[in-house]
């Protein structure tokens, strides 16, 4: 191996920006395009037959998408990278980690356009690394509607190996632990962008939309109970992140999580800290009372098998 390629191995791919968008694959496609657009508060930017794509109130072109499917999956998490030269110096540096590339570096074949890649984590989940992506014109905030995606948490089957990926290959820093049981990981000054928790079987736990205020997410809550949904858990405010919370399930039993007020993190004052999963940390507030039944078994998914052969289509050579 030459220095060149060996220095390429020894750091992270490409310094990622932001989380930019999620997306869920679903058999209750219909149902689920209706709730998020409905009620959640995203609004629809373009769709088909098997697609939809909304976005928030933020400038970018969409956060959530949603695919049909035969089961519940995660279909992929894509993180904003600053111009089409870091994705082409993040393949170079894949590639002399020996992690294939699923997709790209190229043009992406798809809605919202961009220059990007696509390649597996060790669970087999689909990343995207995407640069020049659409932008649109930011919408009024004074609405109790999401932003856009803040953070998504992953079920794990190996949380020191998950987190060990994220930190040396996409260079993620960790923020704190809960106990050995959910690691945070933050790429900006947000505590948290991706949490893993440590479970059975791979899957998604939850992805969380970002309320611009707490006012916003009280009022966002209204919303929602307006159209006869209350949280399964919430609201409240946890101890690792400081953020609110209230976590609803989607018609497909997906979760979805209405934040606000998330830590920001100074980075050469931040100090990382394992904190004990009590219920007087899980919530602040002590509003919330314990997770539903129903909300823990959302949250554990079913096993998702990740990245199959023809999925990671969508980008040109």
């Amino acid at each position: 191996m030459s220095d060149v390629t060996a220095g390429q191995a020894s750091q992270p791919v490409a310094r990622l920006r932001l989380l930019r968008s999620v997306e869920l694959r679903t058999p209750q496609f219909d149902q689920s395009a209706d709730f998020y657009r409905e009620v959640w508060g995203l609004e629809q930017v373009e769709t088909d037959t098997d697609g939809s794509w909304l976005r928030g109130t933020g400038d970018h072109h969409h956060v959530l998408s949603l695919r049909r499917a035969e089961a519940n999956a995660l279909g992929r998490i894509s993180f904003a990278v600053a111009t089409p030269a870091e994705i082409d110096e993040a393949a170079r540096r894949l590639i002399a980690r020996g992690i294939p590339l699923l997709a790209g570096p190229g043009p992406l074949d798809q809605v919202g356009g961009g220059y990007g890649l696509r390649f597996a984590d060790l669970e087999g989940r689909l990343i995207e690394l995407s640069a020049d992506v659409f932008a649109v014109p930011p919408r009024d905030r004074a609405a109790a509607v999401p932003v856009g995606v803040t953070h998504v948490v992953l079920n794990t089957v190996d949380i020191d190996a998950a987190v060990r990926f994220y930190r040396e290959v996409l260079g993620f820093r960790v923020s704190d632990w809960s106990e050995h049981q959910m690691a945070f990981l933050r790429i900006n000054a947000d505590h948290h962008s991706v949490a893993f928790n440590q479970a059975e079987w791979t899957s998604l736990n939850h992805v969380a939309y970002e309320m611009p205020s707490v006012d916003h997410f009280m009022r966002g809550l209204g919303r929602l109970k307006h159209h006869g949904i209350n949280p399964d858990w919430g609201p409240g405010r946890h101890g690792p992140g400081n953020n609110t919370f209230s976590y609803f399930a989607d018609p497909a039993g997906l979760v979805c999580e209405y934040t606000s007020d998330v830590a920001q993190v100074v980075e050469d004052q931040w100090i990382c800290k394992v904190w004990r999963r009590t219920p007087e940390l899980s919530d602040l507030w002590g509003t919330a009372g314990p997770p539903s039944p129903a909300i823990r078994k959302h949250m554990a998914g079913i096993p998702d098998p990740g990245v199959r052969p023809g999925e990671a289509e969508g980008a040109k050579e």
